[in-house]
């Protein structure tokens, strides 16, 4: 099978998407932090987009449990979930630059390592993602941080929705919903959530920041 060529690939996304748009999606940069069920979707999502340069990162590996909402084959498992992920997105999008670092973030490396403009956060732990948080904010206010809190169970996905917190933090889930409850992660509810973190960075790169 031929694939097609970037030119031919841009033009397909820029008839879909418009001229104006596809040129910032294509300069855009993205941070994803955590492969999991979010993050793995959120990569998916911007990468179909068109967004030109991803930096996925996670330092787990595929587990069978992660398959009932995770981007990935059972042929993948035991493989490093960045590794596992950059093979599906370079199969989606074939020109995107893509960078992969299996590490585990922390306060010291997080400002060498996150040079992006926009970062996702999609963590599955609650310390991880304040963390993150508190960093970003803190140490590194420039960035557009959009991250996700609330997603467990099944319940109404109408309840998920974007909050702009401050100028350049979005938070998006129903705030409540947590596995600590006792409410497992269901693949439908979660892509929810990941697509909500997805079209706010897209808003984001397009400009409409008031309110994603």
């Amino acid at each position: 099978m031929c694939i097609p060529t970037r030119e031919e690939m841009y033009a397909a996304l820029a008839e879909r998407h418009g001229e104006e748009l596809q040129k910032k999606l294509s300069a855009a940069s993205v941070a994803v932090c955590g492969l999991g069920g979010l993050g793995s979707n959120i990569a998916i999502a911007l990468a179909r987009a068109g967004v030109g340069s991803l930096h996925i990162i996670d330092f787990d590996k595929v587990d069978i449990s992660n398959l009932n909402r995770q981007q990935y084959f059972p042929e993948q498992l035991g493989m490093f979930k960045t590794d596992a992920l950059y093979d599906t997105l370079k199969r989606i999008a074939p020109y995107c630059d893509i960078t992969r670092d299996c590490i585990k973030l922390n306060d010291e490396n997080i400002p060498s390592l996150l040079t992006e403009d926009i970062i996702a956060e999609a963590f599955d732990k609650a310390d991880q993602k304040a963390m993150l948080v508190n960093c970003i904010l803190e140490k590194m206010p420039g960035k557009y941080l959009v991250s996700g809190s609330g997603m467990a169970g099944i319940g109404s996905s109408n309840t998920i929705r974007t909050r702009r917190i401050t100028e350049r933090f979005y938070l998006c889930g129903d705030g409540v919903a947590d596995v600590a409850d006792g409410l497992g992660l269901v693949s439908s509810r979660v892509l929810v959530c990941a697509a909500h973190e997805a079209n706010a960075i897209i808003r984001i790169i397009a400009g409409e920041t008031d309110a994603c």
